[in-house]
């Protein structure tokens, strides 16, 4: 099994179930898992000719790149 076949459901899953977690300080990993699986929806996608998988994951990433800003990057409030 190919190793896209394999980070996709692990990564993805991660993601979701983190997404949903109460606690902050869990919640906050679900953008890193999403952001690491990318590359993995980028070439399964692109390798299988799927574009509008390819397009849809392009917005996950960018809604990722937002929960990266929001969760870890942002300067703290005053």
């Amino acid at each position: 099994m190919p190793i896209d076949q394999i980070a996709i459901p692990i990564l993805g899953a991660l993601a979701a179930w983190c997404s949903q977690e109460r606690r902050d300080r869990v919640r906050r990993w679900a953008c890193i898992f999403g952001l690491i699986g990318q590359p993995f929806w980028f070439w399964a996608s692109w390798k299988a000719e799927q574009w509008g998988i390819f397009a849809v994951s392009v917005l996950y990433a960018f809604a990722w790149m937002r929960g990266l800003w929001v969760h870890w990057l942002r300067p703290a409030a005053d």
